[in-house]
């Protein structure tokens, strides 16, 4: 089976997330991880874990919610919470809001604290914050680069730093040359792939609202840069998850 590591059920989607949840089975997307960027959507998030065994949760407060405060939402009930295995999405991002870099730097590092006293892998969102998120993430951190599409200068500090690296729909795109080029380099059992839905919908899908069912035609282009038959890889993907998240028992 396929496994989308990263989307947000709690969005808005056609027929609401059973739906969407029904539309991954029936792709052989047998899995789904579904992260949090508002810290609102937390409690939404583990409410459909709770319907459905094939659905963990990553809890997190991405930056664009710097006045939140994450110990009022990272509880240790949440943590503890069996359908919780990481902390995410957090990170960096100075695309828009290059202003508030010294909030979202305190924001990330607490988060980052609160991830190592429970022991649990991070899922790092960084745009135009290489960096920082560099010299942030040293090596007592673990987890994944998500919807990775940063330099392979990043890439390579953060592969000798022991983090995976997720490809999303976006290494299916016309304009992704350069992506693909960096994941051709990125050794295949330290990949993982997701949708990041409901964005980044891949070909053939672009234009639509994107759903973990699609996250099968990221693995056709994967498989294609690393020159392996879909079976294997859906085989090493699997294992690749399950190390990266300890906590999700198969």
């Amino acid at each position: 089976m396929f496994i989308d590591t990263h989307c947000h059920l709690t969005d808005e989607y056609d027929g609401g997330a059973d739906a969407v949840i029904a539309r991954a089975k029936a792709a052989g997307v047998g899995l789904i991880v579904c992260a949090t960027a508002d810290p609102h959507d937390i409690v939404p998030a583990l409410d459909i874990a709770q319907n459905h065994d094939n659905i963990f949760v990553t809890t997190g407060i991405h930056p664009d919610y710097i006045n939140e405060k994450p110990d009022e939402y990272l509880t240790d009930e949440v943590l503890k919470n069996p359908h919780v295995i990481g902390v995410g999405e957090i990170g960096l991002d100075y695309h828009y809001n290059p202003q508030t870099r010294a909030q979202q730097i305190d924001l990330f590092e607490r988060q980052l604290a609160i991830a190592c006293q429970y022991d649990l892998p991070v899922a790092i969102h960084t745009r135009d914050a290489e960096e920082d998120t560099a010299a942030i993430l040293t090596d007592k951190y673990h987890g994944v680069m998500h919807c990775f599409t940063s330099s392979w200068d990043l890439a390579k500090t953060m592969l000798d730093r022991g983090f995976y690296f997720s490809a999303s729909g976006i290494l299916t795109f016309k304009n992704g040359e350069s992506i693909r080029e960096t994941f051709s380099k990125i050794p295949v059992d330290r990949i993982v792939i997701e949708t990041d839905a409901p964005y980044c919908a891949p070909v053939p899908y672009r234009g639509k609202t994107c759903e973990p069912a699609m996250v099968v035609e990221t693995a056709k282009v994967l498989a294609q840069i690393k020159n392996l038959g879909l079976a294997n890889l859906e085989n090493i993907l699997l294992e690749n998850t399950k190390k990266l998240y300890p906590r999700i028992k198969l």
